[in-house]
């Protein structure tokens, strides 16, 4: 095979010797090779296409999420779920902090104290669930497992008294008994095979999930409870992952749909159209947003 020089190769394609150094530093050009200093390149070789420098805008409501996180945009939609959903899911679980403050800790990393004593505890959980919403729009696409779950309850409960205290293993399932509400969960020493066997059911089936799959899941989740403390606010940040995951517009549970949610959580076995019409009302306050940005679903 006859091999050319750069400035040969230059003239022959109309381009800068730089550009063809370039494509043979990088290995665009298949079977070059230097002598001393000198490339040596196919007489036949062909013309790399040139780089698209052009970027394309975000196509999907998962790819402007991820662009705005990636890119720290501030004041769009990405801005307005951390706030809301971080507010929401800790409040509806007892956290005392208000919108504002929420707020207020998101975008100045700091905490104004007024009067009131604010609870460390509520400070890191909020702190925390934004680094879970990043975690949920990161692994979006990637398939539910245990160290997935496990990991979103390391990040969310890590810092907080939990962490210290022994009854509690942080990113780990519960070593003891819990009750939500009059109903008990699984038996801690079962919980492992219960999230196997729940994990194994929901993947197995590749087809996109529809929102009454997320739901069921869902449910399924809280019913075996699998960690100490957090449940509630892990099992809504799966639903909005998932919710991604399948194109499904997603939702946050406004604390002043806490009651219907807990109802349609309890009367799941007997009435689904309780939770399902309670996240769907979610649903439609949450498009009003996406409507407000000019984003399609």
């Amino acid at each position: 095979m006859k091999y050319l020089s750069v400035s040969e190769i230059a003239k022959l394609w109309n381009i800068s010797e730089r550009s063809v150094r370039n494509y043979c530093a990088s290995g665009r050009i298949p079977e070059v090779f230097l002598t001393g200093k000198t490339w040596n390149i196919p007489e036949n070789a062909v013309k790399p296409d040139r780089k698209n420098m052009h970027i394309d805008k975000p196509k999907t409501f998962l790819d402007i999420l991820k662009y705005e996180m990636n890119n720290k945009i501030k004041g769009g939609i990405y801005h307005k779920i951390q706030i809301d959903f971080t507010y929401n899911s800790n409040h509806i679980e007892g956290s005392r902090l208000t919108h504002e403050q929420t707020r207020y800790i998101y975008e100045t990393n700091s905490i104004g104290i007024e009067k009131n004593t604010i609870s460390i505890n509520d400070i890191m959980e909020s702190v925390n669930h934004f680094r879970c919403i990043d975690l949920v729009i990161d692994r979006a696409n990637f398939q539910l497992s245990e160290n997935f779950i496990k990991k979103l309850h390391f990040i969310l409960k890590t810092g907080t008294s939990s962490s210290n205290n022994e009854r509690f293993v942080v990113g780990d399932y519960k070593k003891y008994p819990n009750i939500v509400g009059n109903m008990e969960t699984v038996k801690p020493e079962n919980v492992a095979k219960e999230m196997q066997m729940l994990l194994k059911r929901y993947n197995e089936c590749n087809k996109c999930k529809t929102l009454t799959d997320i739901l069921n899941f869902h449910y399924e989740f809280e019913k075996i409870h699998p960690f100490q403390d957090g449940n509630g606010r892990i099992g809504r940040l799966i639903m909005f992952k998932e919710c991604l995951k399948n194109n499904i517009v997603p939702f946050i549970i406004y604390d002043d749909l806490k009651l219907f949610y807990y109802r349609g959580l309890n009367e799941w076995n007997n009435e689904k159209g309780y939770l399902i019409d309670t996240c769907l009302s979610a649903q439609d306050r949450f498009k009003t947003y996406l409507d407000y940005f000019k984003i399609n679903y």
